[in-house]
């Protein structure tokens, strides 16, 4: 069995869940390194199997004056150097089918962002790399969606693919979270992963000074958000970690303080464990009688 699948087949039978998290962005080789140790332990300490997830690039900004991150190549390099001081998987995403292969020496998960989650032919091409496949359902797509894209790349002959959750648009600068998709999306038959950050962004709803807007966020309510995704009984959580989110260079305001990331996890392992979210509920609709 290759790596990929090995991986693949250790998420998914994680109990009660696996995590990926990580800062939204490479912000300097230093940074990575730390947060990278920082977080390992804490999973560890709570026991449950990590992912470490930063990104090289952040193609889809609100502004182009926006931090974007160091680029593929010195990106890679980075996260190579957290892989093999840590001993533990890397996920990362890409925007263009030309960057999954290179993206795919390094990167144990590749993650297609929730804006390309229907774009054919960047599925394909991660999808041939091999490597797992984490693809983030749109903000404009219903739930059955996700059973076309995943299909999509075991089609490509992967079957290593998961699906995230992470909010729907509600009007202009705002989404919601309906744990029915938390649900719904099981019908493309692979792991679920709820990303408990990013679906509380508030896209391009908060206002610069000298002009221009940027994505604003509501990180108080990260806890009610992954409380509910594991008490639902997803397969993963996502979630993005800063250890100074208020300085971060990008969606600092839906970032989790790391300081809170322990306390926060041992909550989310308590509740999973307790909840029978991921039996199916066997309704018995006969007449009751006493």
């Amino acid at each position: 069995m290759d790596s990929s699948a090995v991986l693949f087949n250790q998420l998914k039978t994680a109990e009660p869940f696996f995590l990926l998290a990580g800062p939204n962005v490479i912000e300097s080789e230093e940074h990575v390194l730390r947060m990278a140790k920082h977080i390992k332990t804490v999973a560890s300490k709570v026991g449950l199997p990590l992912v470490f997830k930063s990104s090289f690039d952040k193609a889809n900004r609100t502004s182009s004056k926006s931090f974007r991150g160091p680029g593929m190549i010195e990106g890679l390099k980075i996260l190579e150097k957290v892989k093999l001081a840590y001993d533990i998987p890397i996920v990362t995403d890409v925007h263009e089918a030309i960057q999954c292969e290179p993206v795919g020496r390094v990167a144990d998960i590749i993650q297609i962002p929730a804006f390309l989650c229907r774009q054919t032919d960047l599925l394909v091409a991660a999808a041939k790399t091999g490597k797992i496949v984490n693809i983030k359902k749109g903000q404009f797509c219903a739930p059955s969606v996700m059973i076309n894209s995943a299909e999509k790349i075991r089609l490509a002959g992967n079957p290593n693919v998961m699906v995230c959750e992470r909010g729907t648009m509600f009007g202009y600068n705002d989404l919601i979270v309906d744990p029915r998709n938390l649900e719904w999306i099981r019908e493309a038959n692979c792991p679920v992963v709820a990303d408990v950050t990013h679906s509380l962004q508030q896209p391009a709803g908060k206002k610069l000074d000298g002009g221009g807007v940027a994505s604003g966020g509501l990180r108080e309510l990260i806890p009610c958000i992954a409380r509910t995704a594991v008490a639902v009984g997803v397969d993963g959580i996502f979630m993005e970690v800063h250890d100074d989110p208020l300085n971060a260079p990008c969606d600092g305001p839906t970032q989790w303080p790391l300081r809170h990331l322990e306390e926060l996890l041992e909550e989310l392992v308590a509740i999973a464990r307790v909840s029978k979210g991921k039996q199916h509920f066997n309704i018995d609709l006969t007449p009751f009688h006493d």
